[in-house]
């Protein structure tokens, strides 16, 4: 999609209403939809953090950056993921956690992004961090400045490509409930992307179809 043409909609991405767990679900291991469905949070007391969903143009046409993350021995080793990190006591909420860490991971800084949204904050139970999404736009082409230290490489994703149901698929994985278990996923430039980061990827895609069909 042209990004011109993406700008026209983003006034209407505003006062969607989040499907939340009904997108969530499309894009959860089996193991955790009960789970999804009954979760307390207030009994986990989870770790914050914050992810940026940023998109930007790359040739006049609208991508959405995410980012490889290094191996290391943790639960989300080498995973893909969005632009985002732990929320720190300095930060004066969740957005200035989610515009601080995408400076620190890829170099974009704070002042280059308009924050559009927030999204449903995911809970992830291996690590047992709550992940609060912000949709997050820049006006300009962006160059990525990847920290060495966290993130391996980048990946621009098209949004006509994101839109797409053909990069919807199953993967057979090991993950922290079974081994050797299918699960859905999308299949991104050569990488499966599952677990967290595909269940608000799914919630994302929800809000950007309905807001693109409704206005069409």
């Amino acid at each position: 999609m042209d990004f011109q043409d993406f700008l026209q909609y983003v006034p209407n991405l505003i006062p969607v209403e989040l499907p939340a767990v009904a997108a969530h679900i499309k894009m959860a291991p089996k193991e955790r939809i009960q789970a999804l469905k009954n979760q307390d949070l207030k009994i986990e007391n989870p770790r914050i953090a914050a992810v940026m969903m940023l998109f930007y143009p790359k040739e006049r046409k609208t991508h959405l950056v995410l980012i490889v993350r290094n191996a290391y021995n943790g639960v989300h080793s080498s995973q893909i993921a969005f632009p985002g990190g732990k929320y720190e006591s300095t930060d004066a909420s969740y957005e200035e956690t989610a515009l601080r860490e995408t400076q620190e991971e890829v170099g974009v800084l704070p002042e280059k992004i308009e924050v559009i949204k927030h999204f449903t904050p995911m809970y992830i139970p291996p690590s047992n961090f709550l992940v609060h999404p912000y949709l997050g736009i820049s006006k300009e082409e962006l160059l990525f400045y990847p920290d060495s230290r966290e993130v391996a490489s980048i990946i621009e994703l098209p949004l006509s490509v994101f839109l797409d149901d053909e990069i919807i698929v199953e993967a057979k994985l090991s993950t922290s409930y079974a081994n050797d278990t299918l699960v859905p996923a999308f299949s991104i430039q050569n990488h499966i992307v599952w677990g967290a980061t595909a269940m608000i990827l799914s919630e994302l895609r929800d809000v950007l179809k309905s807001t693109f069909e409704g206005n069409s």
